[in-house]
């Protein structure tokens, strides 16, 4: 989340860097990026056709979520009005099944997060209208910070109109993607990587503040990353008999800010990305928000880039994908209970006091009247229980756990670590939003993710206690598993690269 008073300055120190080495830098890329976009775009998968060996169904659809300027945006600390729009907001679905087995349906949403009630009621429609349980459906938030507001935080409401245009376009994207079915499709897989479009964001300067509306730029080398960047981009593709992609699913772990041009509603980078990739590949490209928390664009690369970065790392993995044959096809979703943090007001008070008025002085009083009107909203719910969903998916020898939060990347990797699965990804807002989730040395650190509020809440300890039982739920599937017997050697998932 962003502060609305200081938008401009946010989003180019943020997001796009100075507008003017911005021109500059797409001028002297456009023709080298341009070309390679199309040289690797026309290039064949690497698997020939003749080698295709079918083992599951696909089907896939994108459905366009209709939105105007009469919708408050989501995503900065005020509210926001646009009559603009780059790309469309949409809702992707991929469905897969395994004869014999299980339907899977992945969906994700260009929206900044989804709260439960939305989803189960759209997955309650998607059951009635195609027979696959909730348990088996993941609905994630791309968490682009340019589209209408679906849960109300900060001092930006909520549009209610767009809420039920987001629900019918869940529960629709799953109905037409099942209606797309089609024999005789195999599951590629490749672990690609990109790792220049975001980093950590949690600097922690001279002073011992963590950053949030600072000038990165003016702060130079004296500032100190307080957590990883995880660069991976597992990347799958559905292909047909012909070899051709029918849906490709990515994912990757930075904050979804920024657009092309200003004060618009957009699906911001990746989702762009998703919707050009599919004009050059030819199948739906769903894109999934990975951990990213605690991450964000803050590398200078402007908007524009950024896109053509990531199309680039998607195609390089696509052309490098080879066959992973779809053994297991389950899902697993449980209950999760967790409760509101209690809190001191006057000392979360002066948190915020102390930052923005170093940092943010014009907006200070702004600010800490927002932030101190959300927490009298959690006053009287300290101590709380409250319950949400944790879910883990397995196509294959590849995992995909959903996770209800905007997660720390941290927490994301210890996941990846303990899993017992060779790959394993993780898709934070998925199905409920429940604030920022930190881990324990984040808490202790502080910022803005730390600071008191509707955007964070959960007690001090549930994104580790979160961690621990998604990894729960992945031993259980292997435990489950009756297809085939997993080789504790080859379970451990691959060493991951980590930047600082």
């Amino acid at each position: 989340m962003e502060d609305g008073h200081s938008r401009v300055t946010a989003e180019k120190n943020f997001v796009c860097g100075d507008p003017k080495s911005s021109a500059a830098w797409n001028v002297r890329s456009a023709v080298v990026s341009l070309a390679w976009l199309v040289t690797v775009s026309s290039l064949s998968p690497t698997c020939p056709a003749e080698d295709f060996s079918p083992d599951i169904r696909v089907g896939a659809a994108a459905v366009n979520l209709k939105c105007d300027e009469t919708m408050v945006l989501a995503g900065m600390i005020s509210a926001r009005f646009s009559k603009d729009q780059e790309g469309e907001l949409r809702a992707v679905a991929v469905v897969v099944e395994k004869p014999g087995q299980n339907k899977l349906a992945i969906v994700a949403c260009d929206v900044l997060w989804i709260p439960r009630h939305l989803v189960d009621e759209a997955l309650d429609e998607i059951k009635r209208s195609t027979g696959i349980p909730p348990e088996h459906v993941l609905v994630n938030a791309t968490y682009t910070h340019h589209a209408p507001s679906t849960a109300p935080a900060h001092d930006f409401g909520v549009s209610l109109p767009f809420c039920e245009e987001l629900k019918r376009g869940i529960s629709r994207s799953v109905v037409q993607a099942n209606a797309n079915l089609e024999n005789g499709e195999s599951q590629f897989f490749f672990l690609g990587e990109e790792k220049t479009v975001g980093k950590n964001s949690r600097l922690k300067l001279p002073d011992g503040n963590i950053t949030w509306l600072y000038p990165l730029a003016e702060a130079g080398d004296e500032v100190v990353p307080t957590g990883p960047f995880d660069p991976e981009l597992p990347v799958l593709d559905f292909r047909g008999p012909d070899n051709k992609t029918r849906a490709l699913v990515f994912n990757h772990s930075t904050h979804t800010i920024g657009t092309r041009r200003p004060n618009v509603r957009s699906p911001s980078f990746y989702g762009l990305a998703a919707q050009e990739l599919e004009e050059l590949i030819g199948g739906v490209t769903c894109f999934l928000q990975g951990a990213s928390g605690s991450t964000h664009n803050i590398t200078g690369v402007p908007v524009d880039e950024a896109v053509v970065r990531m199309k680039r790392a998607v195609l390089e993995a696509r052309r490098r994908a080879t066959r992973h044959p779809v053994t297991q096809l389950a899902a697993i979703r449980k209950p999760f209970m967790f409760r509101v943090r209690e809190f001191d007001n006057a000392e979360e008070d002066r948190k915020i006091a102390r930052y923005t008025s170093q940092y943010s002085p014009d907006s200070s009083d702004y600010l800490r009247g927002v932030f101190a009107k959300m927490r009298k909203q959690l006053q009287p719910h300290q101590g709380e229980e409250r319950e949400t969903w944790i879910q883990a998916m397995v196509l294959g020898d590849v995992a995909i756990v959903g996770v209800p939060a905007e997660y720390f990347t941290a927490l994301g990797v210890d996941i990846k670590r303990r899993s017992p699965f060779k790959y394993t990804y993780v898709a934070e807002l998925a199905n409920d939003w429940i604030g920022y989730l930190p881990d324990q040395e984040g808490h202790r650190l502080g910022g803005y993710q730390t600071w008191t509020g509707l955007h964070s809440y959960a007690e001090v300890g549930t994104g580790e206690r979160m961690a621990d039982e998604v990894v729960s739920l992945l031993n259980q599937l292997v435990a489950d598993e009756v297809n085939e017997e997993v080789d504790p050697a080859a379970s451990q998932h691959e060493p991951t690269v980590i930047s600082q």
